[in-house]
């Protein structure tokens, strides 16, 4: 895989595919098993700054058997209070959640302490039968600071938040598709293939139109309804509603004609 236009090579952390629809983004370190360190924060960013020049979905997995085990214990134990204060992992998070596109999440194995805030900045989470995902923060000395407290409760309701983030709980798959945190479980070597499907049910919706839904969905109720209607205004004098609700209009009507002339030929058959 490799960077796209005006995205930096050299990748060290990552390897990165762009499609004309979608990128692909594989953390890659099998040192720190996919451990998310500064390094690929950076990366990161840098693929967002693509994804949010170019719109596009993207797709978010792991390589060497994994998806992330969390943070790197080494980087994470030399950080101070200003590191903290930074949001150095709650930042890259935030502004992967915020991309235009959807953003999948295809889980293999492990998405523990920053791995599992990874995922849960996800729009749409898949995995494979043997995944356990958590957050082992509090048992290391400190808390998911990265998006968990909050995310987490949207995603499964507070009583299993709390059970994940106070007392050391991981989901494995059975678990976890039972709370809907992932939608579609698969074996490792499908999982993949399963996400670019999704990808693909995705792309066949109008890019506008799924950016504009999209960006809606996550602004406060307190701004519901009038925001849907300022939005769903601008989608109705956008060019592929005209033409998307034409072609639907086209056959519709081409398939009322087909049962038409079946009919006839129905009753001309009988009368003969």
């Amino acid at each position: 895989m490799s960077g796209g236009e005006g995205v930096p090579s050299g990748f060290e952390r990552l390897r990165v595919e762009y499609g004309p629809d979608r990128a692909t983004v594989l953390l890659d370190h099998a040192a720190t098993r996919n451990a998310i360190d500064l390094r690929m924060v950076e990366e990161l960013h840098a693929v967002c700054a693509e994804l949010e020049r170019a719109p596009r979905i993207l797709i978010i997995a792991g390589a060497n058997g994994l998806f992330a085990s969390g943070a790197d214990i080494a980087q994470l134990r030399e950080r101070r209070r200003e590191d903290a204060l930074a949001g150095i992992n709650a930042t890259i998070f935030e502004r992967i959640a915020r991309l235009p596109m959807p953003v999948i999440a295809a889980i293999e194995r492990y998405a523990l302490g920053g791995g599992a805030e990874l995922a849960y900045a996800a729009d749409f989470r898949i995995a494979t039968p043997d995944v356990r995902i958590g957050n082992p923060e509090t048992g290391l000395g400190i808390m998911a600071a990265a998006g968990a407290t909050w995310r987490l409760r949207e995603l499964v309701g507070e009583p299993l938040a709390k059970e994940i983030l106070l007392a050391g709980r991981q989901l494995d798959a059975e678990e976890a598709l039972a709370c809907r945190l992932i939608g579609e479980v698969h074996e490792a070597e499908a999982l993949l293939d399963a996400a670019n499907a999704l990808a693909d049910r995705i792309a066949e919706q109008d890019p506008l139109a799924v950016r504009i839904t999209k960006s809606v969905f996550h602004t406060p109720r307190e701004v519901h309804p009038l925001i849907d209607s300022l939005a769903q205004g601008m989608l109705f004098e956008s060019e592929a509603k005209f033409e998307r609700m034409q072609e639907f209009l086209d056959a519709r009507e081409s398939r009322r004609r087909r049962r038409a002339e079946r009919a006839q030929e129905h009753e001309d058959g009988s009368g003969a």
